[in-house]
């Protein structure tokens, strides 16, 4: 486990976009690559939208989630809020100004600057609205 909780580990869940398009696999494919490094754990987003109660509990419970999403549409935002769950760091790669195509051929530079845009959001203080009380990040570690 990492030296504080906001590096990685199991107190981190990953869910990511999977979409149609370069945006969506970059989303997911740079979620399994944090996931082999460490950083948190990839989890089924899917099975959040199909409202099964273990994974909707198990997203209830993390101490840190991050959503990724591809685009504006926001489909994993979206899913998140219709099951109720708060996403305290969340990444839009349109966002982050990688323009959403149908190019599958997902390049090196921009999967790592998904990686490091995610990173970078984990490492933010969460605002006061967003956590419960007496947490100094989204898991109540020294950030």
């Amino acid at each position: 486990m990492a030296e504080n909780c906001c590096d990685g580990g199991n107190d981190v869940m990953i869910l990511a976009c999977s979409g149609g398009s370069n945006v969506g696999q970059l989303a997911n494919q740079a979620a399994i690559e944090l996931t082999q490094e460490g950083i948190g754990k990839m989890f089924c987003l899917a099975g959040i939208g199909a409202h099964l109660s273990g994974f909707v509990q198990s997203a209830v419970d993390v101490p840190v989630l991050v959503a990724i999403d591809g685009c504006s549409v926001g489909c994993t935002k979206g899913i998140l809020e219709h099951a109720e769950i708060v996403a305290r760091h969340y990444v839009v790669l349109t966002d982050e100004g990688i323009e959403k195509n149908k190019n599958f051929n997902l390049s090196r530079a921009d999967i790592d600057q998904v990686k490091t845009a995610v990173k970078a959001r984990l490492i933010e203080p969460v605002s006061a609205s967003a956590m419960p009380i007496n947490m100094g990040c989204a898991c109540g570690g020294k950030c």
